[in-house]
């Protein structure tokens, strides 16, 4: 455990982070991991898609990516939280909610970050003696917890967004109001033939994109037309309007 600690806490984020040649052979099955209430916990299942066996660790945190896995403190509980997993093989990881003394909101969703982190084993053979380069590859997601009995569907909460244009100087901004109990995730948005930036706006909260290439704001009643991520990952499209 502390040598995995001491990998994280020194080289591993750097390497995770400098090196987008590196790839990870331990995948998850899933973009994103939700946690539903009532279900008490959530399963992730875990491939090793090398010819050789990994270590890995897992551990969520609650969105300092620079947290490890001995100080992050969530009310979720990983097992196993440290194992091996062979060559072609599949490992379920078992994530269980622990209420502490402050509660999650019942109104809302909370987010986490499930981080899994792959330390490839030792060079053999002839490997053991030559000079060679090894990453420990971190893979970070998001966590969703969904409370019981939210005021409204998951499917119909990004039809539910509202936008609002200003324009300052040469900066046109667009902002959209959540007024749902979801966080929504827009991989694309498009207004009066411009592309906004994008991200993920917080339920019961605001966002502001800027439109990129627009010299002035759109008018009352433009268009809007936005990709919204849903459980699974996959991109869905939806229709809005400027309201002011």
């Amino acid at each position: 455990m502390n040598f995995l600690n001491r990998a994280l806490g020194a080289a591993v984020v750097c390497m995770c982070l400098a090196a987008p040649a590196a790839h990870a052979s331990v995948v998850i099955s899933g973009t994103r991991v939700v946690f539903d209430a009532d279900a008490g916990e959530a399963t992730v299942r875990l491939t090793n898609d090398n010819t050789r066996p990994a270590l890995v660790e897992a551990w969520i945190d609650a969105g300092n990516m620079r947290a490890t896995p001995d100080t992050v403190k969530t009310p979720f509980l990983i097992t196993p939280p440290v194992f091996r997993i062979n060559a072609h093989k599949d490992q379920s990881l078992r994530i269980l909610y622990v209420p502490g003394q402050k509660p999650l909101p019942s109104d809302r969703e909370s987010i986490f970050w499930l981080n899994v982190l792959e330390i490839p084993p030792k060079p053999t053979g002839a490997a053991a003696h030559a000079n060679t380069l090894q990453f420990a590859i971190r893979t970070r997601i998001k966590l969703f917890y969904r409370p019981d009995h939210l005021s409204m569907k998951r499917i119909d909460a990004p039809s539910k967004l509202t936008w609002q244009a200003t324009a300052a100087g040469q900066k046109v901004t667009i902002k959209v109001t959540n007024p749902t109990p979801y966080y929504l995730t827009l991989s694309k948005v498009t207004v009066d033939g411009h592309d906004a930036k994008t991200g993920m706006v917080a339920p019961f909260a605001s966002l502001d994109l800027v439109l990129t290439g627009a010299t002035h704001a759109p008018a009352k009643g433009t268009k809007v037309t936005y990709d919204s991520l849903t459980d699974f990952g996959t991109a869905a499209k939806h229709e809005g309007v400027i309201a002011q």
